[in-house]
C-alpha cells in the first residue's frame, strides 16, 4: 500500500493545482471516494473485539500497529442497504481521530480534478452522507461527508463550549467570518462554536462560491466587515489551496486573512499554506483551539 500511495511531495503539488488523489472502493453495487491524504492504510478486515454500550454502527474495535482503533460499519451507518460483511478496512486519520472503516472492497488509486467534483443534488446533500459526486471512467462515483459519519457515529466535538478566556471575540467592526466548507455539518460546527463570541458568520459551499461572494462584497462596498476566511481544503469545483491563491492575486481581496480549516494533517498542509500564502492552519475540529486560532490571527495580530 505504501509504494500504491507514493510520496507526500507528489501530492503536496498536485493539490497545489486543484487536483487530489481518490481511493475508490465499493459498498454492495455502489462506487465511492475518499481523499487519499485521509489514508494510513488499507487492511484486511481483522479480528474485531466488541466493546459493551458502543455506539450504533461501531462493530468493534481493532488493535493496529500498536493502537486501538474503534471500526465502522460504514455500510450500516449511511444506509447502503445491500452492504456486504466488510472485507477490508480503510484507516484513516479525519479530525484528530483514527478510525478504520468496514468497506466491501477496495479497487484502486484515481487522479482527478476538483473541477470535475460535483456537489450531490440537493435533496441529497441536505439530507444524505454524500458531499460530492464525480465520475470515473463513466461510472459515478459519490464521495463521502466523512465529517456526518463521524458526528452521528462518535459525537459531534461542536458540542463543546469554548472553553472560557481562550477568545475575546469580536474586537472591532470587522465583525464577520466566512466560513468555506463543503459539508453543512463542518459549517454548523463552526457557527455554533463563534457565533456564541459574536461573529456573523457567513457561509460557502466551496472555493468558487466563496470567491463569487468576496467579489460581489468588495464590488458592494461590504468587504471592509470581514475579519477572515475559514476554509476547509478539499472541496468541490475549487480546493482551498486554489481559493486562497485566487485571493492573493486579486487587488481587492488580497489582504484579507485566511485560516486552513481541514481534517487533512501532516507537515504538507504547513508546506502548503506557506506556498499558496495562507495566514495559518489548523486540524479539524476543537472549538476552543479554532476560537484561540481567530483570536491571534485577529486580536493579537499573529
Amino acid at each position: 500500500m505504501a509504494t500504491t500511495m507514493g510520496s507526500v511531495d507528489q501530492r503536496t503539488q498536485l493539490a497545489g493545482h486543484n487536483r487530489f488523489e481518490m481511493l475508490l472502493f465499493q459498498l454492495g453495487k455502489r462506487n465511492f471516494g475518499i481523499n487519499v491524504f485521509k489514508i494510513r492504510e488499507v487492511i484486511r478486515a481483522p479480528r474485531l473485539t466488541v466493546m459493551p454500550d458502543s455506539r450504533a454502527g461501531i462493530r468493534g474495535v481493532a488493535h493496529v500497529r500498536g493502537q486501538t482503533v474503534p471500526i465502522i460499519s460504514l455500510g450500516e451507518t449511511i444506509g447502503v442497504r445491500d452492504a456486504g460483511v466488510g472485507e477490508s478496512v480503510v484507516v484513516t486519520e479525519y479530525n484528530r481521530t483514527v478510525q478504520g472503516f468496514l468497506v466491501d472492497g477496495v479497487d484502486r488509486i484515481v487522479n482527478i480534478s476538483w473541477e470535475h467534483v460535483l456537489p450531490p443534488p440537493a435533496h441529497v446533500a441536505d439530507r444524505g452522507y454524500v458531499t460530492a459526486v464525480t465520475r470515473v471512467d463513466g461510472v459515478l462515483v459519490q464521495i463521502i461527508d466523512v465529517e456526518k459519519v463521524l458526528v452521528d457515529v462518535l459525537g459531534d466535538p461542536a458540542d463543546q463550549t469554548v472553553r472560557e478566556g481562550v477568545s475575546a471575540g469580536v474586537q472591532s467592526s470587522r465583525d464577520q467570518l466566512l466560513v468555506v466548507d463543503d459539508s453543512s455539518v463542518a459549517r454548523n460546527q463552526i457557527r455554533r462554536s463563534l457565533e456564541p463570541l459574536g461573529w456573523r458568520v457567513a457561509v460557502a459551499k466551496d472555493g468558487e462560491d466563496a470567491l463569487a461572494w468576496l467579489r460581489e462584497a468588495a464590488a458592494d462596498g461590504g468587504i471592509d466587515t470581514l475579519a477572515l476566511v475559514i476554509s476547509d481544503i478539499e472541496m468541490p469545483r475549487m480546493d482551498g489551496y486554489t481559493l486562497t491563491t485566487r485571493i492573493r492575486a486579486d487587488e481587492q481581496l488580497k489582504g484579507i486573512k485566511v485560516l486552513l480549516h481541514s481534517s487533512l494533517s501532516g507537515v504538507f498542509n504547513e508546506a502548503m499554506v506557506k506556498k499558496v500564502g495562507a495566514d495559518d492552519f489548523l486540524a479539524k475540529f476543537d472549538a476552543s483551539d479554532l476560537a484561540a486560532h481567530v483570536d491571534n490571527l485577529l486580536v493579537s495580530g499573529a
